[in-house]
Order: C-alpha cells, then sequence, then structure tokens
C-alpha cells in the first residue's frame, strides 16, 4: 500500500505540514507508522480526504514551466479487460484519464498512487464569473 510522509501528505493537499499534523491529531486524518517509526497516511485515506475536502483546498502553487502538469493522488480506477477510467485529484482538481487496463497494470496504478497527469489540449475554454 502507498504511505505518504506528513511533508508529502501537505504538498498534496496543498496545506502545510502543520495542518496535517493537526489533522492527525484531532483524528480527521488517520495516520500510521512506518517501519522506521515515522508517521505516515495511507494513500487510501489520503484519497479519501481530498475527495471530501477538494472544493475547499486552494490552489496548488508550485512553480513549473509545464503549465499543464499536475501532481495528485488516484482516487478512483474502474476497468475492464481492455480500458480504464483513472480519476485524480490534484488539488482542487478533478482530472480524469482513459487509458488501456494494460497501462494501469504496468504502472501498478492504485487508489491512493501519487501520479502526475500531463494534459495536452488543443482547445481550452477559460470562463469568468
Amino acid at each position: 500500500m502507498t504511505v505518504f510522509r506528513i511533508r508529502e501528505a501537505a504538498r498534496v493537499l496543498g496545506v502545510s505540514d502543520d495542518t496535517v499534523r493537526r489533522w492527525i491529531d484531532s483524528g480527521a486524518l488517520r495516520s500510521e507508522q512506518d517501519g522506521a517509526g515515522r508517521t505516515v497516511v495511507p494513500g487510501v485515506d489520503l484519497a479519501a480526504q481530498l475527495r471530501a475536502d477538494a472544493p475547499e483546498l486552494g490552489a496548488v502553487g508550485h512553480g513549473s514551466s509545464a503549465r499543464n502538469r499536475f501532481f495528485g493522488i488516484v482516487t478512483a480506477i474502474t476497468a475492464d479487460a481492455v480500458m480504464a477510467q483513472v480519476e485524480m485529484q490534484c488539488g482542487p482538481f478533478r482530472v480524469v484519464s482513459l487509458m488501456s487496463a494494460e497501462a494501469v497494470r504496468e504502472m501498478e496504478l492504485e487508489v491512493g498512487s501519487a501520479a502526475t497527469a500531463l494534459v495536452k489540449a488543443t482547445m481550452v475554454i477559460i470562463e469568468t464569473p
């Protein structure tokens, strides 16, 4: 099972390390101890937290010249024998990818896995309030 250290979980959630520690201390986010005795958050629990809190999270803030690169966590996988739909939560954004089921197996993707979504679009629509 994929686990995230406090700093990694904070990065995925778009909050500070201290906020993640407070959520763990209050019981809002489950944690475990890894083999070295460090506090880690199971990826499945992090995925559930992201799904529950996604509308409340702010934008993921990190610099990169790749504007269509979104780091996040896999929150759902629906697959048949040939194709798969993989859902990710990237900060406050839900990203859905259709790919071969073979690719999902080869990449060993599962709910809670960390991943980066790269988006190449020929058309991007921008809206204002």
